[in-house]
């Protein structure tokens, strides 16, 4: 008998307290034990329309429903008694007629059933996100053409005779296939029919019925999808992203896309698809902080728990961390130096040379020129292409800062020093020129935006262009750590091995929207690859962004208390919540709301661990890889953000240019990690992107 569990399940699984989804769980094991369901109080639910529909006692109040089909068991939704029952009658499992997928298919007799929700309709008109919709935009679409995208049968009148408010709430209750297909048509996008299947497939192994749908085969593998029922991505790809796992590329590959779309699943799911297709073969998962290491880490374990073998073939390390083991292990005798004490040799030697550039200037010349590229000679540094720096320098000007920096390197030499730059650089041409074999076979890059030159560099010369060797997981919207650098003139090239997701599964559109108008429709990186956002969907809906604009952080910090306390009423757990800042200047503002909420707090270090019972700080730059049901971003102030002091520190326009759009990214990293509910607060008339927000 095949053992299955629906998406449905898991994302009502998730509703139950901790008690109840315990005692929930057990059942499952026993269910899956004795699948005649002998040793369970189980009964047939008559009422259903699919008279396939069982229930399974988990106590005296919660019920599993299950689908029993032949030697097939299906584990589909679990509530309290009551609302178990509603929840089956209403539903069908059905196999598609025209695509033939399985879907679970809501029920509605009238259409006159259909109702919006009590946010959308009672959204304050100056913070909802502005309609994308024609009225009634399905009303010309036959049955024939709806039904290629998955659409059930029982739905078609009631999309055709939706207008603009409706849509939305209609889409989050279809097949998620026919639903994305619903919101493409919705704003005149015309989506790719999904290639049709064989007559005689089962409809479990369709890649529409794979993302709501998975085969449990052994004790273990059950446990593991039970254990985080709130990270379906461990049990349930789109078929976008399972598209991106399993296809062979050439060379370097790309999968880019919005925050929320799932980037660092397909990176997290591709390391395990590459370690199962290649058993002798190693690979490396890596980004470009500790923090998102250590979060990739407890992911790559949660995904791999039920397989420890393929878990020992991926090592999860920070690129910082991997570059200087590697240095080690292969001879490197210099120490690394940091950047404050290379800031010091700059300015000092700037003095003795009696040099009238200002420290700002020669610290930026060196970080995002001459050191990334390794610059030792006077000739390289006389003809270099010195992109993102837009102040022209004369011959005669470069001699003048050359013996800066020449003066720099015989320091760095006299005392057996090394910059990080120059230790990725070592490293390339050990792979390069000398033809050491690289350490891993395959290499996966998330957070790609955000690595720098040097570090590409190593990455590349570990890959040799190999076909499938190096794989990225990025987005240019969320670059705010990096200069943006062309990844061709190091030897990466990804042009036509790039795909973009579309699908948001982290935010609320409402959310989506208005975060998505910090950012532009497109955006292109140096070489001219463009990631379009102009048609990204979300799968679900949510209220309306709210804003406060505040006298005095006293009555800031009131009315987040108020809000916060407000969460709390609706059920939603304190860490489940999180105040995003700014920078350190800003977390006491933070503090003290928490604190007028009666909650305590828990401050985000590099280990990005939250903790029960506390809400979660943290500045922006932390905020990577999160995800919260409410968040409230404060101090979104004038001279806040976009930070006042970065901006007063350049001195040319392409730095001011790059100064606005990291801070930018940085809003907009904060803003979507809310899934539910976003809180934008600032005293006085607040950041001027705020007006960009629209709000």
């Amino acid at each position: 008998m095949e053992f299955r569990i629906a998406d449905t399940f898991y994302k009502a699984l998730t509703k139950l307290s901790n008690e109840e989804m315990k005692a929930a769980k057990m059942t499952v094991f026993d269910l899956q034990a004795d699948r005649s369901g002998n040793s369970l109080r189980l009964h047939k639910l008559d009422r259903a329309k699919d008279k396939r529909f069982w229930s399974v006692s988990v106590n005296m109040d919660i019920r599993i429903i299950v689908h029993k089909d032949g030697e097939s068991l299906l584990l589909c939704y679990v509530d309290h008694h009551e609302d178990a029952y509603q929840w089956a009658q209403n539903r069908r499992l059905e196999v598609h007629p025209t695509t033939g997928a399985a879907q679970i298919v809501e029920v509605i007799e009238k259409v006159e059933e259909v109702r919006i929700p009590i946010y959308q309709q009672e959204a304050p008109k100056d913070t909802a996100a502005p309609s994308r919709f024609k009225e009634r935009p399905l009303r010309n679409h036959t049955d024939e053409f709806l039904m290629k995208y998955g659409v059930p049968e029982v739905w078609l009148d009631k999309l055709r005779a939706a207008d603009e408010d409706e849509l939305l709430a209609l889409a989050e209750r279809l097949p998620s296939e026919a639903g994305e297909a619903v919101l493409d048509l919705a704003v005149g996008v015309v989506p790719e029919v999904p290639e049709p299947i064989a007559r005689d497939a089962n409809p479990f192994e369709h890649p529409d019925a794979m993302r709501r749908f998975r085969t449990i085969d052994s004790k273990e593998e059950l446990a593991a999808a039970l254990d985080f029922p709130w990270d379906k991505w461990t049990v349930f790809l789109h078929p976008s992203q399972r598209a991106m796992v399993g296809k062979d590329f050439s060379g370097p590959a790309r999968v880019s896309g919005a925050a929320g779309t799932g980037k660092t699943v397909v990176a997290l799911h591709r390391a395990v698809h590459l370690a199962k297709d290649n058993e002798d073969a190693r690979i490396l998962l890596t980004t470009f902080s500790d923090a998102l290491a250590n979060a990739l880490q407890d992911k790559c374990h949660r995904l791999l728990r039920p397989e420890p073998r393929v878990a020992e073939q991926i090592d999860v390390y920070a690129l910082d961390a991997v570059g200087e083991r590697l240095y080690k292990a292969r001879g490197g005798k210099k120490r690394l130096v940091d950047p404050q004490t290379v800031r010091s040799y700059i300015t000092e030697n700037a003095k003795k040379l009696e040099q009238d550039f200002t420290d700002h200037f020669l610290f930026k010349e060196w970080e995002e020129v001459v050191d990334p590229i390794q610059l030792t000679t006077w000739e390289s540094y006389r003809d270099v292409t010195r992109i993102g720096r837009r102040t022209r320098l004369p011959v005669s000007r470069r001699e003048e800062l050359w013996k800066v920096f020449a003066a720099v390197f015989e320091e760095l030499e006299a005392k057996n020093e090394i910059t990080r730059a120059g230790l990725f650089h070592d490293l390339a041409a050990q792979f390069t020129t000398t033809g050491q074999h690289a350490p891993y076979e395959y290499i996966i890059v998330d957070e790609a935006q955000d690595i720098s030159p040097p570090q590409l560099k190593f990455l590349g010369a570990m890959a040799q262009n190999r076909p499938n060797s190096l794989f990225f997981a990025g987005d240019l919207g969320q670059r705010i750590f990096q200069a943006p650098f062309s990844w061709e003139q190091l030897g990466v090239k990804i042009r036509g091995r790039s795909r973009t997701l579309r699908i948001n599964y982290r935010t609320s559109h409402q959310i989506r929207q208005q975060a998505d108008k910090l950012l532009s429709a497109i955006i292109e990186d140096v070489d001219g690859n463009k990631e379009e956002r102009k048609h990204m969907q979300s799968v679900f809906n949510g209220p309306a962004p709210e804003l406060l604009r505040n006298e005095t952080e006293k009555e800031e910090q009131q009315k987040v208390a108020e809000w916060i306390a407000a969460r709390i009423e609706e059920g939603i757990a304190p860490e489940e919540i999180a105040l995003f800042v700014r920078s350190e200047n800003e977390l006491q503002r933070a503090r003290k709301a928490i604190a007028v909420a009666g909650l305590p707090a828990c401050e985000l270090d590099e280990r990005l661990r939250t903790q029960e019972g506390y809400v979660t700080l943290s500045t922006m730059h932390l905020a990577k890889g999160l995800e919260f049901r409410a968040v409230a971003v404060i101090a979104i102030d004038e001279d806040i953000i976009p930070s006042a002091e970065r901006i007063e520190a350049v001195t040319d326009q392409m730095g001011i240019e790059e100064v606005y759009d990291t801070e930018r990214h940085l809003l907009y990293v904060a803003c979507t990690r809310a899934r539910d509910h976003l809180l934008m607060s600032c005293v006085g008339e607040g950041s001027e992107f705020l007006a960009d927000l629209g709000v």
